[in-house]
């Protein structure tokens, strides 16, 4: 790829990140289809989407196919995954972009509107830690209109079923290391290809100077302070102001949660 990107670039960049996330989570569409299922259910077919720690846009975009009367603001502070989203979405009226921290007291000031239809996530809230995903539920319930919903699919887990997860995570374990001897790409490998690319070259600095090199392992004996059960969620997302909340799917380490406000 030259410096000087065109929309198919962007495309297979969105793309390879999509691959690459499936390779852990594949059941990732399906994923989604339940998420933007309960966004219509709720909000309609033109509702205002908050996208939040949005990524390369894998989100909205689906959003925009199924509903393409929705309007989109993506939020993230990467400025890699900014920039291929950016790219991807050029030149569409329907998204606007925000650079903000979520851990941040002042995140909401950066975006053009501070009331939503839906908020939607996925597997990018397990980065924080307790204190400040509680916060983040608590900012999210006053972002959203009455009768809006919040959808949170993340690495979530139910300690109730050892065997069954043992024997889940077993197969996943197998299937990876298939796709793996027929050429999937992992996160390190994703994050190499980033790292060699010119196009990508200033937002990979300041990517790795603002957050660190992904492809560097975490520093041995660290223990992050962050929730890993379904139930905290819920029961969180009720203490913060949502009126009701509930699993909505899930899969092996996985689950899309949903609080409506």
């Amino acid at each position: 790829m030259t410096t000087t990107s065109t929309a198919s670039d962007w495309q297979q960049w969105q793309t390879s990140w999509d691959r690459q996330q499936e390779w852990y989570m594949p059941d990732r569409e399906e994923r989604f289809r339940v998420m933007i299922d309960a966004v219509e259910a709720v909000a309609g077919r033109t509702p205002l989407v908050l996208d939040l720690a949005c990524g390369t846009g894998s989100i909205s975009d689906r959003v925009l196919r199924r509903l393409p009367g929705a309007r989109t603001v993506c939020v993230d502070i990467d400025p890699v995954l900014l920039t291929i989203a950016r790219g991807h979405f050029a030149g569409d009226e329907r998204v606007t972009f925000a650079e903000a921290d979520l851990t941040g007291p002042d995140w909401t000031e950066r975006l053009p509107v501070t009331s939503f239809d839906a908020v939607v996530t996925a597997t990018a809230l397990h980065w924080l830690d307790t204190e400040p995903l509680r916060r983040l539920y608590g900012t999210l319930a006053g972002l959203l209109r009455e009768g809006g919903v919040f959808l949170n699919a993340d690495h979530m887990y139910d300690e109730s079923a050892p065997r069954l997860n043992a024997a889940m995570n077993a197969l996943l374990t197998e299937r990876q290391a298939r796709q793996r001897r027929e050429g999937a790409l992992d996160w390190t490998d994703w994050w190499s290809r980033v790292a060699d690319n010119p196009a990508l070259a200033e937002p990979a600095a300041r990517r790795f100077a603002l957050l660190g090199d992904p492809r560097e392992p975490r520093p041995a004996g660290t223990k992050p302070d962050r929730p890993t059960a379904t139930s905290w969620h819920l029961d969180t997302l009720r203490e913060q102001g949502f009126a009701e909340a509930r699993q909505v799917w899930c899969s092996a380490g996985d689950a899309l949660v949903a609080a409506l406000r």
